[in-house]
């Protein structure tokens, strides 16, 4: 708690400090320890033909290795994850239950992954020709930096013909949708629901609230932030806020939407007067 709480009624024992927040890094990991797990690979599990797994990677039950792939010094490939042929899991990277990393997925070291993810997926691609919608072949990869956190049921898509990549120490809620060539900087923060559609900019230290919706080819500026449900038609200028549908500066979107709240007032107000004209003895009443 903070010194301004120190005395407050509440348990005998305490922590006060200035920074509550910083200092549950230091406390939480002391009182709730990450439980080891042993490494070893689970008779269940199925590796590929040419896959690499260290001595001390842990493979749970029921879980695919892909041919070709390679695992790094410590990882944690939880049970029924799917790692494709190929991929690459850098070390220390954390696989929880049911995650599945396509062909031409590259995860950096210490990365963590929830249940449910899906990364390296094709994108959204088709072209409408001869009465039907041709699927364009997604071949690009999608490579995810180093201390990157992804949310359960996340999905990220791989490249089309580009890669698709997420910037070191970015952290992605549950629920989010990243689409194809979209390109993360660093340290961003994407919470539950985002939808950020293709070839999407995002620079360095971003972060998207609740349901944010990017629609494709548009950047969003560094240290932008994007309050909830804002939906994104047109590129946002580094380091501003801005909210609203469509998403405009948080000031102007804020005043736009005191103004609609004022409508039904106005609204009143002006059938009020148009009745008044109209009864017998005011102005438009007839002789």
């Amino acid at each position: 708690m903070t010194p301004a709480l120190a005395g407050a009624a509440g348990p005998p024992v305490r922590v006060v400090t200035d920074q509550p927040r910083d200092a549950l890094l230091a406390v939480l990991p002391r009182l709730y320890p990450t439980p080891r797990r042993a490494a070893g690979i689970h008779p269940t599990a199925r590796i590929g033909r040419g896959a690499r797994l260290p001595v001390d990677a842990a493979v749970d039950a029921y879980a695919v290795v892909g041919e070709g792939a390679e695992v790094g010094a410590r990882a944690w490939i939880g049970a029924h994850c799917v790692v494709g042929a190929g991929v690459v899991i850098g070390d220390d990277v954390q696989l929880h239950p049911g995650v599945t990393l396509y062909s031409g997925t590259r995860l950096g070291h210490r990365v963590i992954v929830h249940s449910g993810a899906r990364i390296g997926s094709d994108g959204f691609g088709y072209v409408f020709r001869d009465g039907a919608h041709g699927k364009i072949p997604h071949v690009g990869r999608c490579m995810i930096g180093d201390d990157v956190e992804i949310g359960a049921n996340s999905t990220i898509d791989r490249g089309s013909v580009d890669d698709t990549v997420v910037g070191a120490g970015t952290k992605i809620d549950n629920l989010v949708h990243i689409a194809h060539n979209v390109r993360i900087g660093r340290l961003c923060l994407l919470m539950a629901q985002v939808g950020v559609a293709g070839s999407v900019r995002i620079e360095d230290g971003c972060v998207l609230a609740g349901q944010v919706g990017v629609s494709g080819h548009h950047t969003v500026g560094a240290g932008a932030r994007l309050a909830a449900q804002a939906g994104v038609f047109g590129n946002i200028p580094a380091g501003e806020t801005w909210s609203g549908y469509p998403a405009r500066p948080h000031a102007e979107a804020l005043r736009a939407q005191a103004a609609l709240f004022k409508l039904p007032r106005l609204i009143r107000a002006l059938e009020r007067l148009v009745r008044e004209r109209e009864r017998p003895g005011g102005e438009d009443s007839s002789p």
